[in-house]
């Protein structure tokens, strides 16, 4: 198939034409995964150390990743709802750059996915470990995996419902958040006094650490928002694709803008930036306590588990559709792409045991494979963007050519923006070489890609030295 065509090389066709996948996932499905999907461990944790680094400032960093974010999921979301595909940027990245650009963005993405699965599974286990104390973290890790990966090969409409539940219930919590941190910061909840601005010029002011603070908390907040291109991938097998998409889509900048940026605005607001507790309890844990809510860290302890089990779930999922996507490509082992009951399940099988065994790694040898793998995904989500950004790129030209009535979900001034979101990775992953304690995740990751890279390239060549003789006969004939 030439590159310039418009169809997906990927074997699926749209849902009630007889794709190999289902169109087991509904309207509401995909909407509270669009919500929810942005809710993640990472925002109710990591979003800690942030704060500590950059103070209040740190709004200021996760207001600019968040633009870069959402020039991202508007590319993203062009390209997916005119060729709707279960590899999403992978099937992009093929049609736009070549089959080893695909197999390099979709192979490192299958990676990360399946990390984050086992991270996910020891985070929960160590939640369940500290309401259960003498049960070994094992059994929790086990149950967990075989729960998801239970769901997933049962049916598609399995994860959705899971999503659907985990989504409400994170959707709850967060808004819960923010409507007790308003009120506080107008001085109306009951028990609680408005700090006005004090929290934010005090104990070294609004750039208490200078740029260098500013800009490991820009570092703190991409991780967060890493997850939400799954959506794009489970819009392939819902009812109707291209609306999904387009109404991800368009509401992802004030999703970003309330439950990230806002919730940011109102911790730095109510609680000094240097409390200890930002970093031992987490930032939000920290400021319900602040507020005088009983029970605050085993709320949202409660709170993270559900994130850190929608992740999980979200990621077990969308790992054995890139798998799927791939191998159904000619790019990966041809056992991952048998479909039973319209569910790749052995790619759902394969996907969640790689993440089991990663897991495995984490106990025995926790500072020399298992660390070689975080540092190796350490920047993968920014070379997955960049590969987003480019494919948009190609492929919005191609579009205007050949079928402009494709083009529902339109980028923002392009072609200019798209460059912006180019120069935007390339400074972060500049910012990350710059920095010593992420300097090792650029050089792993950036390893990692190569050999990709250079291994897609190779089956690229040897396919179409394979197909050219086939292809000569049949000029002739």
């Amino acid at each position: 198939m030439s590159q310039s065509t418009i169809a997906p090389p990927e074997r699926q066709a749209a849902p009630g034409s007889g794709s190999p996948l289902g169109n087991g996932l509904k309207q509401r499905h995909l909407s509270m995964i669009a919500l929810g999907g942005v809710i993640g461990a990472g925002l109710f944790v990591g979003s800690g150390a942030g704060i500590a680094a950059a103070g209040p400032s740190i709004v200021i960093a996760y207001a600019v990743s968040g633009l870069l974010v959402m020039f991202v999921m508007r590319m993203l979301g062009e390209m997916s709802a005119a060729n709707p595909a279960s590899g999403s940027f992978s099937v992009h990245a093929d049609r736009a750059i070549g089959p080893w650009a695909g197999f390099t963005a979709g192979w490192m993405f299958w990676t990360l996915l399946c990390v984050g699965v086992a991270i996910e599974a020891i985070g929960a286990a160590h939640i369940m470990t500290g309401w259960f104390p003498g049960t070994p973290s094992w059994v929790w890790v086990l149950a967990f995996m075989a729960l998801f990966c239970g769901s997933n090969l049962a049916a598609v409409s399995n994860f959705g419902e899971f999503e659907f539940w985990f989504a409400a219930l994170k959707i709850g919590a967060i808004a819960l958040f923010l409507g007790l941190g308003v009120l506080a910061v107008l001085g109306v909840l009951p028990g609680a006094s408005s700090p006005g601005a004090a929290n934010l010029v005090h104990d070294g002011g609004f750039l208490p650490n200078g740029v260098d603070g500013l800009l490991v908390g820009l570092l703190a907040s991409v991780v967060a928002y890493g997850g939400l291109e799954t959506v794009t991938i489970a819009a392939a097998e819902s009812q109707d694709p291209v609306k999904g998409v387009a109404k991800a889509v368009k509401t992802t900048m004030w999703r970003i803008a309330i439950v990230y940026v806002g919730s940011m605005l109102l911790i730095v607001t109510l609680l000094p930036w240097n409390d200890p507790a930002v970093v031992e309890d987490g930032p939000y844990a920290a400021t319900l306590d602040r507020l005088g809510i009983p029970g605050a860290g085993q709320i949202m302890n409660v709170v993270i588990l559900v994130a850190l089990l929608s992740a999980m779930n979200a990621n077990i999922y969308g790992s054995s559709r890139m798998a799927y996507s791939l191998v159904s490509r000619g790019q990966g082992p041809k056992a991952l792409g048998k479909v039973s009951g319209r569910v790749p399940r052995r790619a759902v099988l394969a996907s969640s045991g790689f993440g089991f065994v990663t897991v495995l790694l984490s106990y025995w040898y926790p500072d020399t494979l298992f660390a070689w793998l975080l540092n190796m995904v350490g920047g993968v989500i920014l070379v997955v963007w960049g590969f987003i950004a480019v494919s948009q790129f190609v492929l919005r030209r191609r579009l205007e050519r050949e079928a402009p009535q494709k083009l529902t979900v339109k980028m923002w001034g392009f072609p200019y923006l798209t460059w912006v979101a180019l120069a935007g990775v390339a400074g972060v992953l500049v910012l990350m070489a710059m920095d010593g304690d992420t300097r090792v995740q650029v050089i792993f990751t950036g390893g990692l890609t190569v050999a990709l890279a250079v291994t897609g390239y190779v089956m690229q060549r040897r396919a179409a030295a394979t197909a050219a003789p086939g292809a000569a006969e049949a000029a002739e004939a």
